[in-house]
């Protein structure tokens, strides 16, 4: 931890060499996310709900899928460029540092441009949690919380885990921004408008489910539509800190494979 502290003040540090260039990313990126939930308030403005969600509730699911987003990338965001790091042998000199490697990958540089996810997903979150139909408590402000923790970790996990996949196969970029479109283009709605084999599919094949839906239906008190067991939304924090663990082992086992460019 403290060698990642000390890259990643190295790394911000250099990008904030450019700071009118960092105020256009972060405003940039919070524009290109407000076009999405743009897009969300006409369909509801059109229709008045989306599988019985109103505005609000799916304003709501929105900002804690953006925020999670948003968590996971801004520190983990170089895992896209490991395709270029390993072609390139860059990866060489990680190894014979005194540093974990996948902390020198992931703090090589920091793409700031996502910091507009996050502030955008923050400023949402905390509008929508005060039109939401919540009935707020510090048990469910604890609960959000570990929530949006626990829904970045999920999405971190998924690109972890093709990144991984890197060491044997050289280039994974299309997979790795397959994930993010998935998370993009379904996970700002709620599950409940898609069938029961894809509601199947988006929950134990690919976890989406528990980055925002599950716990949006904890908060909004709406666990009754689920087609699983309510425990399983209220342990959604649990999932993404299981599956982070799971992606990292993978991790560690497949670096093991990495041939040097040099070789």
């Amino acid at each position: 931890m403290r060698a990642y502290r000390i890259l990643l003040g190295a790394a911000v540090r250099a990008e904030l060499q450019y700071r009118a260039n960092f105020l256009i990313n972060v405003i940039g990126g919070i524009c290109y996310q407000g076009v999405g939930l743009a897009f969300i308030w006409a369909v509801l403005s059109r229709f008045g709900t989306i599988g019985g969600w109103s505005l609000r509730e799916v304003g709501f699911l929105y900002a804690i899928r953006l925020t999670a987003h948003g968590l996971w990338i801004v520190p983990f965001g170089q895992l896209i460029s490991v395709d270029e790091v390993v072609r390139q042998g860059e990866y060489d000199r990680y190894l014979v540092r005194p540093a974990n490697p996948l902390v020198q990958l992931i703090t090589r540089r920091i793409h700031l441009t996502a910091t507009g996810d996050l502030i955008g997903g923050i400023l949402l979150l905390a509008i929508a949690s005060v039109y939401a139909p919540v009935s707020w408590s510090p048990g469910a402000a604890l609960f959000l919380l570990l929530a949006v923790v626990g829904g970045a970790m999920v999405e971190l996990s998924l690109q972890l885990g093709a990144s991984a996949m890197t060491f044997r196969l050289l280039s994974t970029m299309s997979l790795k921004f397959g994930i993010d479109a998935v998370f993009n283009e379904v996970g700002s709605y709620p599950l409940k408008i898609f069938g029961g084999a894809a509601r199947f599919g988006l929950t134990f094949v690919f976890p989406l489910a528990f980055v925002a839906y599950l716990p949006s239906t904890v908060l909004l008190s709406r666990t009754g539509e689920l087609a699983v067991p309510a425990w399983l939304a209220w342990g959604s924090p649990v999932v993404g800190a299981v599956l982070l663990a799971a992606a990292y082992w993978f991790w560690s086992r497949q670096s093991r494979h990495y041939t040097s460019s040099g070789h």
